[in-house]
């Protein structure tokens, strides 16, 4: 049965998250009952999880979902920086005493589980990266945000989020938007740099022309992981809400296989 709780990082912030339990089906010697935590991108919350969520309990995985700070029923923050929100997937399981988990994340979400996979490498067995924009390398020209007219997939994401999830929408906070598009303009050498330290097999998905991926960015990314692939969809932004099916047809498999020796 799924329960609702709360539980605090070390900076005070309340990570809301839902638990379904230990599952009801033990895993076998080959598939790890490691949990599957799924993490969602800027201005949703863990509902946006919900069926896939479904899909993994039904093969006997326990699935945790957080809200991000300033997301759901998560607390506000007065400071809304990218390697906040790893650190808070990373202290959600360390609270919860969980030593080896699958990470999944969409956009914000992902580039969250891919700083909580690269500050604690032993932690997540597979990572999942589901259409989270790319860091600019040093030597990037600077991202232009002001004064841009969104795009027309972007226009068709915000307006089918306002429809399908409008609570989640209502409790963001709005003022880490300022903060989020300041960080996409910087440079995050860090970032780069670590990225051979992630252990975990990564999977990448990214959509088509409606995506927000930066192809040639992500080469220079997958040739830094060490054991990753890219799938990449037609469509927009949000795989697995609008391609569920096809978004299910390759994750699923990815994280129930038996890990590589």
């Amino acid at each position: 049965m799924e329960t609702s709780r709360t539980t605090p990082t070390r900076t005070g912030i309340e990570i809301a998250y839902r638990d379904s339990g230990e599952p009801s089906v033990a895993g076998s010697a080959d598939v790890p009952p490691v949990p599957v935590v799924l993490v969602h991108g800027m201005g949703g919350d863990g509902g946006t999880w919900h069926r896939f969520a479904r899909a993994l309990v039904a093969r006997g995985r326990r699935v945790l979902v957080p809200d991000l700070r300033g997301h759901g029923r998560s607390a506000r923050a007065a400071s809304y920086q990218f390697e906040e929100f790893g650190a808070d997937v990373v202290e959600v399981c360390d609270n919860l005493g969980l030593t080896r988990v699958d990470l999944v994340g969409h956009s914000l979400g992902g580039h969250a589980a891919s700083l909580a996979a690269q500050a604690r490498p032993g932690l997540v067995r597979r990572l999942v990266i589901e259409e989270a924009p790319l860091p600019l390398r040093p030597g990037d020209p600077e991202q232009v945000f002001a004064n841009r007219l969104p795009s027309l997939p972007e226009l068709w994401h915000a307006t089918t989020s306002v429809i399908r999830h409008p609570r989640a929408v209502f409790a963001f906070d709005r003022s880490m938007t300022g903060s989020a598009i300041e960080q996409f303009r910087r440079p995050d050498p860090l970032w780069w740099d670590r990225l051979p330290g992630i252990e975990a097999d990564t999977l990448i998905l990214r959509g088509g022309p409606g995506g927000m991926v930066d192809p040639h960015k992500l080469e220079s990314a997958v040739a830094a992981i060490p054991k990753c692939r890219v799938v990449v969809f037609p469509g927009g932004h949000s795989i697995h809400r609008d391609r569920y099916g096809e978004f299910a047809a390759q994750v699923l498999p990815f994280l129930m296989q038996p890990q590589a020796s």
